[in-house]
């Protein structure tokens, strides 16, 4: 797998935003990606050093409309810890 392909989106929300001063950031990652996969798509993306990976499946949300009933798709969050010497990742620098 290609490390765009393991990273699919970061996940901006308050709580993500309020860890990024402890050096986490949060990103929506492939089902099928492991913690190793996903620490190396990390360093190659954003050329940071990881030092932990954190990662939860998160289950489908039922949903209705109208009559029909149904479940968004689970999906699988990972939590990226960097090193103390590790530069930031630029992406997230102009959100807070």
């Amino acid at each position: 797998m290609l490390a765009q392909d393991i990273i699919i989106k970061p996940i901006i929300t308050e709580k993500s935003m309020s860890l990024q001063g402890e050096g986490k950031y949060t990103f929506r990652v492939a089902k099928n990606a492991n913690k190793i996969q996903i620490k190396q798509a990390v360093e190659e993306l954003f050329d940071v050093q990881v030092a932990s990976v954190n990662t939860m499946n998160v289950r489908g949300r039922a949903k209705r409309v109208g009559m029909n009933r149904g479940f968004t798709p689970a999906w699988k969050k990972a939590i990226v810890t960097l090193t103390e010497d590790s530069k930031t990742i630029e992406f997230f620098d102009g959100l807070i």
